[in-house]
């Protein structure tokens, strides 16, 4: 049997007296595309701290590549994630190519006195490729637009080879095209990389891409419903997650979400 790349069970975590996460359990295995989805302060950041190795549960146990989290090195643990946040900030102008570059070293610089070898540059390279990125590999980060960025981030993720790779509301602050640009780049990610696992967080529907397999919605740091995502991002589901009556629907492997009408008496 296949080990799972990621296995949650019954995670809590409790801040300031508060719980943030109550008894969440989930397993993710090789070649999953997971949607973690909730609103706003569901615990989703939360969560998805477990799953890149940086937070530890109040109680439970998480257990990433094989590894249980307080009983292995998590620096070395890490290099095995990709982790895409459109809010990564750096302390230089990097290009995009020296960005992607700190996929590999796992920093947000370039670290002083490393220097890439000939694969590394390489490599670099292909992944800017596989983005639609090469024809700006040597400009740097302020002159790239927000979608450019979240393609660039992409690439770094996976200059690694992680097994599992996160991606915290990748599409925020991006206009229709270059979300659906940056959702094209994720959906293709699973033929180059078909034993990757992703878990994508977000609160909106339309930014689900055609390849999630499997969904995780979660509401005051509970579980609502997890399992194939088909049958879990449902308009039921959706409703009590988000406690708001909302008609879900899903065409050509797209949701889509909308409030339900309400007759307002004057």
């Amino acid at each position: 049997m296949t080990e799972p790349v990621l296995r949650l069970s019954d995670v809590t975590f409790r801040r300031d007296g508060k719980q943030i996460i109550d008894g969440i359990s989930l397993t993710v295995q090789p070649g999953e595309h997971w949607a973690l989805l909730g609103p706003n302060g569901a615990g989703k950041s939360t969560l998805l701290g477990f799953c890149a190795a940086v937070t530890f549960p109040t109680s439970g146990t998480v257990q990433v590549l094989g590894e249980q989290m307080g009983r292995t090195e998590l620096a070395r643990l890490r290099h095995s994630i990709g982790h895409v946040n459109p809010r990564h900030k750096l302390h230089s102008a990097l290009t995009v190519r020296e960005v992607v570059l700190t996929g590999i070293t796992a920093t947000i610089d370039i670290p002083m006195r490393w220097t890439p070898s000939p694969d590394e540059l390489a490599r670099a390279d292909a992944m800017i490729a596989t983005v639609g990125m090469t024809a700006r590999a040597d400009d740097t980060w302020p002159t790239l637009s927000q979608g450019e960025r979240g393609r660039s981030l992409i690439a770094r993720a996976l200059i690694s080879a992680p097994e599992l790779l996160l991606l915290d509301e990748p599409t925020t602050g991006l206009d229709v095209a270059a979300r659906e640009q940056l959702l094209e780049t994720v959906d293709s990610m699973g033929d180059a990389h078909p034993e990757m696992a992703s878990i994508l967080v977000t609160h909106h529907l339309e930014e689900l891409p055609t390849s999630t397999t499997h969904a995780l919605l979660i509401a005051n740091g509970r579980t609502v419903a997890s399992g194939a995502a088909v049958d879990t991002v449902t308009t039921a589901n959706v409703t009590a997650a988000f406690d708001h009556p909302i008609d879900v629907s899903y065409t050509d492997g797209r949701w889509g979400a909308r409030t339900k009408a309400t007759r307002i008496e004057v």
